[in-house]
């Protein structure tokens, strides 16, 4: 029977404890895989499928990617959705017995990727883990390249909205439904991990692996155990992955989801602020056009701030102060910006130098940056600012290790660390004695000779060389008889005509020249592992620096961006009242342009001005419209500036948006019913302190089943809300609302009419609009000339009908126009053919009738009802009665 080989068996006990990953097997110059991992990786990699001899009856599908260049093809497979699991010699082949032992050094998933071709450099690569229990969740979530690291507790329903506003590359979980956080994972574009529960337990050790006993006292886990299962199963699959403790995870920053602007899944997509609905890209989102940071650092700050609105207004405020001195003062920006943009990323390099794989050339890369640090601390410093130079305060010099990287690091470096040509000659004395062995080595060797001559006094001694025997003193047999040999002369070998002999120094000199380039290297390692070691432990204080930085930087950017682009200070009000005086969408007027922009004013307040229904168009703006302004409230409330002539704001606890139309069909939800699943969501949400945009609300289905509902949702907005509400719709029979109840206004959009053509004016004015303009927009969209004729047509029987009150169910059939007879040239004279539906909604009504739930109905239900029956009833005239 056959058996594994050793080397095989070796493999699969490796393999064994890393089922859930691609093992990339050390043989030599090459990373293998076998078997089922082999036949995946050749197929996502593209490379050739081989066999090995296994001890097996068959030979082992193999694949291989040589260890140089893996971090390309590790690249490509965690991007395929697997994890790699790299698995290395951890003795010296040379001076091992047997098989040489290996063992998993990491393990690579998409929330640990260190790799730069993986990670976006202006966002957090965050890894996310959630424990419940209960109906409460506790969540935590750490960036291992930025050391960024965050914990809260939530309740189960709001968990879909955190990870929304996370959006982590990874997520591992614990006692919550897979299927559930598959979709959110799905819709967000993170990793799953499946198998991630064995890393939450009951032991906390691992807490004080990473962490202090005091620090960890200072959280008060044990009162929040949700949130200490959830940190407790995060550390251990870092520690799992990484295999080591890193100190650029220091601290938490324990938040409340309650200190910012609650915004839900739908509405990050609907506002597009860090990408587009379509391209799901960032150019078109909010983010391209506030993103002016010249530092990677910057760039990540800035995204969180637009993920993570303020409802403080002392903090609000804060920020507010900060830009505007930045935009009044031109000098200040731009010599910021001439300093900021020479900075690298220094967070992700700490995190570099935590996990042990920071290169030579990234130290410089530091180095250069620390030198950026006085430069800007003076130009705050000298400023005529108040609030900014206070920023002086919290950004630490780093002298020393600027001293530090410079005596020791050559300016241009190997970037491997096996390669030498890394540490300065100045910098040790042996590597720099070594070092002129390499170059003076046959100066040396000739010291050497003169000195043995005089000593000897024998005038023919040389030194020679041989690959058998190295150096050696060679004397003719002839001075042997002469002159007397020194004692400290080792005979070496013997000639016909001559002997040769080594000497001590000689051998010590023999070995250092002929070894220099080898020990060079080996000492120049160990020295970059000294200084390495002596930044680790100062990870902390560059750490704090680089915060500092990407701070300024953002409120550079934002300042840069209010002056170029025109935007005013909002003015954070503790009154309800929304004002906004020719306000403007900062994604739209970014592409066409302030000039070509039409402005807009809204007044929005919790009493006599709650909703706000605009009717007009389609292709009027009134879309681009509600997304301004709930844009503008949501970028005072980061603390930038607005795109408006003036801006008051009040603190709105969240903004809703149900803008377009989608489905869902993988769930099995319809278009009208995914609407209706949003819609419910913001209503058993929204408090009197939101922000809601509703648009087109009750289009999916009938249109007086859609009326219908867009009535009573406003009603129930108005009624039991009570919120600040902008409402497009099509049905201008809700205009009507505006005298019936008190806090509802009418709006619509401006249009200019040319004979039987259209201009949309882009201007919202009081008012509702007498009609939608369809067919004039499906014209303008180039609908064939026979299809815009007949809906013409048809309009005007419908429109006819509804003033005659007249009933021509009856008569659909008759009306209609036969596939022959529709053409562009069809003369048909339809002036007196009518199209009805009275009949049907006869039989709707009552089916409507029936269905009604009378003893379970309070008093305005039940007026609410009567009063849609009777208008139903209105429009089918005579036949009713």
């Amino acid at each position: 029977m056959n058996k594994l080989t050793p080397m095989m068996k070796q493999y699969f006990q490796i393999k064994e404890n890393y089922k859930d990953s691609i093992l990339f097997f050390r043989l030599g110059d090459f990373y293998e895989m076998f078997f089922e991992d082999a036949i995946v990786a050749s197929r996502v990699l593209e490379i050739a499928l081989t066999g090995k001899n296994c001890g097996l009856e068959e030979r082992a599908p193999m694949c291989g990617v040589p260890f140089h260049s893996s971090s390309s093809y590790i690249s490509k497979l965690i991007e395929n959705g697997y994890k790699v699991a790299i698995c290395e010699q951890v003795e010296d082949p040379s001076v091992s017995k047997g098989l040489v032992k290996r063992d998993v050094v990491r393990v690579v998933s998409p929330g640990t990727v260190m790799e730069e071709n993986l990670l976006d450099n202006k966002k957090n690569n965050y890894l996310l883990s959630v424990y419940k229990e209960d109906n409460t969740i506790g969540i935590s979530y750490v960036d291992i390249t930025t050391g960024d690291f965050y914990a809260t507790r939530i309740e189960e329903s709001n968990l879909i909205e955190e990870i929304a506003k996370v959006q982590p590359k990874e997520v591992i979980y614990f006692n919550v439904e897979s299927e559930q956080l598959q979709t959110i994972c799905t819709l967000n574009n993170s990793y799953l991990n499946n198998d991630s529960s064995m890393y939450y337990n009951d032991d906390d050790n691992i807490l004080e692996k990473y962490f202090s006993k005091d620090y960890i006292n200072t959280l008060n886990l044990n009162e929040n155990i949700h949130m200490k299962f959830s940190l407790i199963g995060l550390l251990n699959y870092i520690f799992s992955t990484q295999k080591q403790i890193s100190s650029n995870i220091s601290t938490i920053s324990i938040y409340n989801s309650n200190d910012f602007m609650s915004i839900d899944m739908f509405t990050r997509l609907n506002l597009e602020l860090t990408r587009t609905l379509r391209s799901k890209q960032k150019k078109g989102s909010l983010l391209h056009v506030l993103d002016r940071t010249n530092t990677a650092m910057g760039g990540r700050l800035l995204r969180k701030w637009i993920e993570q609105p303020l409802i403080n207004k002392e903090k609000i405020q804060e920020r507010l102060d900060l830009i505007e001195e930045i935009k009044d003062d031109f000098s200040l920006r731009e010599d910021l910006n001439e300093e900021l943009k020479n900075i690298y990323d220094i967070e992700r390099l700490c995190g570099k130098l935590a996990f042990e794989k920071i290169n030579p050339k990234e130290l410089i890369n530091l180095k250069e940056s620390i030198k950026k640090i006085p430069g800007i601390k003076e130009l705050l410093r000298e400023s005529n600012t108040k609030h900014m130079k206070k920023l002086v305060n919290d950004i630490d010099d780093l002298i020393d290790i600027y001293k530090l990287i410079d005596e020791s690091i050559i300016e241009e470096p190997s970037l491997t660390l096996k390669d030498g040509n890394i540490i300065k000659s100045s910098y040790d004395e042996d590597i720099n004695r070594l070092r002129d062995l390499t170059k003076n080595g046959a100066a040396v060797i000739s010291e050497i000779e003169d000195k043995e001559r005089s000593k000897t006094g024998i005038k023919s001694l040389k030194i020679g060389f041989n690959k058998v025997f190295g150096y050696y003193i060679e004397i003719t047999k002839a001075n042997l008889k002469q002159f007397e040999t020194p004692n400290y002369y080792i005979r070496k070998q013997t000639l016909s005509n001559a002997e040769r002999f080594i000497t001590e120094e000689l051998k010590t000199i023999e070995e250092q020249i002929l070894n220099a380039k080898e020990k060079i290297k080996d000492l120049e390692y160990s020295i970059f592992i000294q200084v390495r070691s002596r930044l680790y432990e100062n990870i902390n204080r560059i750490q704090q620096v680089a915060k500092t930085i990407a701070f300024i930087d953002v409120i550079n950017s934002l300042g840069k961006v209010a002056y170029q682009n025109n935007y005013c200070k909002p003015n954070i009000t503790d009154k309800d009242k929304l004002c906004i005086v020719n306000g403007r969408h900062p994604v739209v007027e970014n592409i066409i342009g302030e000039e070509n922009f039409v402005p807009n004013d809204t007044e929005l307040n919790t009493s006599d001005s709650k909703i706000g229904i605009i009717t007009g168009p389609n292709m009027a703006g009134k879309s681009t419209y509600m997304r301004q302004v709930s844009l503008i409230a949501l970028l005072a409330h980061i603390g930038s500036f607005v795109p408006a002539q003036r801006a008051d704001i009040p603190i709105v606890d969240r903004i809703f948006t149900r803008v377009g139309a989608s489905d869902d069909l993988s769930q099995g939800q319809s278009t009208f019913m995914v609407e209706m699943t949003e819609v419910s969501h913001i209503l058993k949400n929204a408090t009197k302190n939101s922000l809601v945009i509703l648009d087109e609300i009750g289009r999916g289905t009938s249109t007086f089943d859609g009326l219908s509902l867009a009535w009573s949702i406003v009603e129930y907005i108005n009624e039991k809300i009570g919120c600040k509400t902008l409402f497009a719709t099509h049905y201008h029979e809700l205009t009507e609302l505006e005298e019936k109840l008190f806090g509802i206004k009418n709006y619509c959009v401006a249009v200019k009419e040319q004979g039987e053509d259209i201009i949309f004016l882009r201007k919202i004015i009081k008012g509702g609009a007498d009609q939608s303009y369809g067919i004039h927009v499906a014209k303008l969209a180039e609908l064939p000339e026979a299809v815009i004729k007949r809906a013409n047509e048809i309009l005007e029987q419908l429109e006819g009908c509804e003033e005659k009150k007249e009933d021509f169910s009856m008569k659909v059939k008759e009306s209609a126009v036969t596939n022959e007879e529709y053409s562009i040239d069809n003369k048909k004279d339809a002036s007196n053919e009518q199209i009805s539906f009275g009949i049907l909604e006869k039989e709707t009504i009552l089916k409507e009738i029936l269905s009604l739930n009378i003893v379970g109905m309070t008093p305005i239900d039940a007026m609410n009802a009567l009063y849609n029956l009777q208008n139903k009833a209105k429009l089918i005239g005579d036949d009713v009665n």
